[in-house]
């Protein structure tokens, strides 16, 4: 029995010993299929390159750290699915994702498992309201991307104001948003669009019909530049006004660049833009491994969040959720951050102004306003 027993111990120490050097695992939930691909195909480069280079400083807390990925599709089942099986995989935190009903469908998951997450592309703002202990982001939140839609809009001295969204968790919340805040304009349109449809004519008849002299648009670069395109086609030039998910330079592709010339949006800065020397650097040395500088500023708000629990884990010398946690709340803060200042509340939410104005010019050039 003594044998048997020695064995066990044996056995139970080696396993120890192997888990001990195993890898620090990182989850990244994104959108490789599905209509926001592009987005999470960035988001996984940014990632590899981040932990390739972390990797060669000699990884974290003397162990090599693995970017464990899964495909949500942009679809809340999928990401349901995709968070269950990142569950399972021994990550000590999640990265992701872009759209907010696709991030709210993973995050009671992650919660319950105990395992911090934190949203790249996420910006509704009940999804900090919940009180969930594991959840942060990056992106800001609706309500202040719904304060500089309506001073943009009340700075172009419309009268008469239509707000289109399309049901999803992100539109319907900076829809209302932007609609509380909106003063001394009248609301003359607030409906929803089917994503996903081809022809979006009988939606722009009826908010022609309404004579509204702007429309702000809070959906996605995919419906968006379809609305762009079609509205050329009618012949009806009123301005539109985009939320940030349409801050995609396919959105051009879907446009045109004539229908998109003179398309306004709202984003935090897009990476050709960033102020920090971290950032520059950054932008360079992924335009040397991909050949081209990353288009989505989702992608770098995704390396901000791999740069943030790495951070931590290493801070804390811990993987410990809990540690983890209360640190990010209370005690973080990253002046150089690839897209800022990062620091967080006590909600989770990245606290500080980001949200800037953009206009499409005639070349399909995304124009940071002054």
């Amino acid at each position: 029995m003594k044998r048997v027993a020695l064995f066990a111990v044996g056995l139970l120490l080696v396993a120890s010993t192997a888990m001990a050097a195993g890898p620090i695992k990182i989850g990244l939930m994104a959108p490789l299929t599905g209509a926001w691909a592009s987005e999470g195909q960035e988001m996984k480069q940014v990632l590899e390159l981040l932990s390739a280079d972390l990797n060669a400083r000699g990884g974290l807390l003397g162990q090599k750290v693995e970017v464990i990925t899964e495909d949500d599709g942009g679809d809340p089942k999928t990401a349901a699915l995709a968070a269950q099986r990142l569950t399972t995989k021994g990550v000590a935190a999640v990265i992701g994702t872009y759209g907010s009903s696709v991030t709210e469908a993973s995050q009671n998951i992650y919660n319950e498992s105990r395992i911090i997450q934190i949203a790249n592309g996420s910006t509704a703002v009940r999804l900090s309201e919940k009180g969930l202990k594991y959840f942060f982001r990056t992106c800001p939140r609706d309500d202040e991307q719904g304060r500089v839609a309506a001073q943009t809009i009340q700075k172009m001295k419309a009268k008469n104001v239509a707000i289109l969204h399309d049901n999803t968790t992100y539109a319907k919340g900076l829809a209302a948003e932007a609609k509380a805040l909106l003063k001394g304009v009248k609301i003359v349109f607030f409906d929803a669009l089917t994503p996903g449809e081809r022809d979006y004519t009988a939606i722009l008849t009826k908010l022609k019909a309404a004579k509204p002299d702007v429309v702000f648009f809070t959906g996605y670069y995919p419906e968006a530049g379809l609305l762009l395109r079609q509205k050329m086609q009618m012949k009806w030039n009123v301005p539109f006004i985009g939320g940030d998910a349409q801050n995609n330079p396919d959105l051009i592709k879907i446009a045109g660049k004539e229908a998109a010339n003179g398309f306004y949006f709202l984003s935090t800065p897009l990476p050709k833009d960033l102020p920090t020397k971290e950032s520059k650097a950054f932008v360079d040395t992924y335009k040397k491994k991909y050949r081209n500088a990353p288009s989505s500023i989702y992608a770098l708000l995704a390396g901000d969040g791999f740069r943030v629990i790495t951070a931590a884990i290493k801070e804390k010398k811990s993987v410990d959720p809990d540690v983890l946690a209360a640190y990010l709340k209370k005690g973080f803060k990253d002046d150089r951050g690839l897209t800022g200042r990062i620091a967080f509340n006590a909600k989770g939410d990245r606290v500080g102004e980001l949200y800037r104005v953009y206009k499409v010019d005639a070349k399909g050039n995304f124009i940071l306003q002054k």
